[in-house]
């Protein structure tokens, strides 16, 4: 039997190099965690509350999945089960797939 601790190894979340990374960290975050609202005030006030309110209810599952969607194609399988900001989540995603700071992880 091993008695030797196992020690668990945390990735922090990565630093974006550039200045125009870090500024679209800062849009898709907020996009994630405000796009909706945007969303739905844009269309209250070209259309109807009616179809604003709709909108907003179907923007959360949409939102969600494209939230879900980005944190589980970024963030090590082994760091998921954790809490992230939106705009962590935007920064994980754009250090693999647009900023090149990190590699893409191998299971």
């Amino acid at each position: 039997m091993n008695n030797e601790p196992f020690t668990f190894h945390i990735d922090p979340t990565p630093t974006l190099p550039t200045r125009r990374c870090r500024f679209m960290a800062r849009v898709l975050g907020w996009a994630l965690s405000y796009g909706n609202y945007a969303l739905a005030l844009f269309i209250w006030w070209k259309s109807d509350w009616f179809i604003a309110i709709g909108t907003l209810l179907l923007g959360f599952i949409l939102f969600g999945i494209l939230r879900s969607k980005l944190r589980n194609d970024s963030i090590p399988p082994a760091q998921r089960e954790y809490e992230y900001t939106d705009y962590a989540i935007a920064t994980w995603y754009l250090s693999r797939n647009t900023c090149f700071t990190i590699s893409t992880p191998t299971e």
